[in-house]
């Protein structure tokens, strides 16, 4: 954990003080910006293993400024952790959907907030054995963290990744939301059932284009099951 690199995106200096001390005190290198333009510079000069953004920003929102990292190649596989005051459900599914890993809301306690940063950590650093799932022309490797559909290669963010690993590794197996977010998001995380039902959405719309998004199958009244049978 020590060293790694996380941008916070906050325009309230207080707030951005006292989350750089907690995340310090973690061992983290913190890198500080009070809106998205300055974010768009420490992106491109320090390319953080982390952001922690602010849903509402000065000029351009954190939603926006999400929808825009997950747009390019270049940052669309660095996790993003929103922070917002926004408590509505529906603006929780708005962040995830933009493509957020996971998010926190303020007030928070900083326990909290050190034990989502290390849980999104830890899912976006897959372990590195060299394993190579093959399913009717999806391959997942688990040693580069590629997936390729018939030789093209499918890009996934970190979560999605994780999802499909792990659907792929449990064949024919049907898991409800709960525990598909133990294993997936691991226990102890405090993470609402429908964010697993947002990730499945990003996950089989990364898979459309190469005609596998109907691998990853809902059992109604259940929950998700990996399949290449009809």
């Amino acid at each position: 954990m020590a060293d790694n690199r996380i941008l916070v995106v906050e325009d309230e200096a207080g707030i951005r003080e006292m989350i750089r001390f907690a995340l310090q005190r973690e061992g983290y290198e913190v890198i500080e910006a009070e809106d998205v333009e300055v974010a768009r510079i420490s992106v491109a000069d320090e390319r953080p293993d982390l952001i922690l953004l602010d849903w509402m920003l000065p000029g351009t929102s954190g939603v926006d400024y999400a929808r825009e990292l997950k747009s390019q190649p270049t940052t669309r596989d660095i996790p993003l952790i929103m922070v917002t005051a926004r408590t509505e459900s529906d603006d929780t599914v708005r962040g995830l959907n933009v493509g957020a890993d996971d998010y926190v809301t303020k007030p928070f306690s900083f326990p909290e907030l050190i034990a989502r940063i290390q849980a999104v950590m830890r899912r976006a650093v897959p372990g590195g054995d060299s394993e190579c799932i093959d399913v009717a022309g999806l391959s997942v490797n688990t040693a580069s963290q590629r997936v390729t559909a018939n030789g093209q290669q499918v890009r996934l963010g970190p979560t999605e990744y994780r999802l499909l690993h792990f659907f792929a590794s449990h064949p024919e197996r049907v898991y409800t939301r709960e525990q598909v977010l133990d294993r997936v998001w691991g226990q102890n995380v405090y993470v609402e059932e429908r964010t697993v039902d947002v990730h499945i959405r990003r996950l089989r719309k990364a898979l459309a284009p190469f005609g596998c998004d109907g691998m990853i199958q809902t059992v109604r009244g259940t929950g998700y099951r990996f399949s290449d049978k009809i």
